[in-house]
């Protein structure tokens, strides 16, 4: 998986990397690891999981028109 940050995360991130001697790559794995480990799957908590990312709606109904109008492409 790829996963990208927006400045501030990343900074964040490779700050408390230094301060923990590890990569930061390392230490996203094992955050997002205990982030999903502790997720509940009841759907009702997913979709507050899915709203509490700031403009993640806006995305979807951005992918959503590009869908519709073609502008994807076949992975």
């Amino acid at each position: 998986y790829d996963i990208h940050l927006d400045e501030q995360h990343a900074a964040k991130l490779e700050a408390l990397a230094v301060r923990m001697h590890v990569q930061p790559g390392l230490l996203a794995r094992w955050l997002l690891s205990d982030a999903i480990d502790q997720a509940d799957p009841d759907a009702s908590m997913i979709v507050q999981l899915l709203d509490a990312i700031p403009g993640a709606f806006d995305r979807h109904e951005k992918g959503r028109a590009d869908a519709r109008a073609g502008r994807t492409i076949r992975i």
